[in-house]
């Protein structure tokens, strides 16, 4: 089964995940220090917000399937939308790791088709993966405390 992605950049994560959790009835399944996601399943959607950006607004949408079989499928539907397709293939974003494709509509919004089959520790390092400049400097500072553990 597939399911609908969207994906917001926001400007207060909190102020965010309080309206979009109270909006859905439900917490975020995912928080990170810079991002958010739900999983719902009524509607089936995969809903996702991030800070970093300079504009809030839609980041992009997507088609998130379960299996490589369907991925394929939505890779070939892609293909007969006659734009321009970016293979991303194995990647890790938004905190986990998937295998992707992107298209770019007229209006100029980013879709993406996606399979995920595993989490990862980091946002990533996807086409669409750029973590907010502050987070990037907590993870320095978490990097040389580490170093100087060691």
């Amino acid at each position: 089964m597939k399911r609908f992605h969207v994906h917001l950049r926001v400007k207060n994560l909190e102020e965010s995940i309080n309206f979009y959790s109270a909006l859905f009835n439900a917490p975020a399944s995912i928080r990170k220090p810079d991002y958010a996601k739900w999983m719902l399943e009524d509607p089936k959607v995969n809903f996702a917000i991030s800070t970093g950006h300079e504009q809030a607004g839609i980041e992009h949408l997507g088609i998130q399937t379960d299996s490589s079989e369907e991925l394929n499928q939505v890779f070939a539907q892609m293909e007969k939308a006659k734009g321009s397709v970016f293979t991303e293939g194995e990647c890790t974003c938004c905190y986990s790791k998937s295998q992707k494709s992107w298209i770019t509509d007229p209006q100029g919004v980013d879709w993406e088709a996606f399979y995920t089959h595993g989490n990862a520790t980091v946002y990533g390092e996807g086409r669409n993966a750029r973590p907010a400049p502050e987070v990037m400097e907590q993870w320095r500072g978490n990097d040389a405390l580490d170093a100087e553990a060691n």
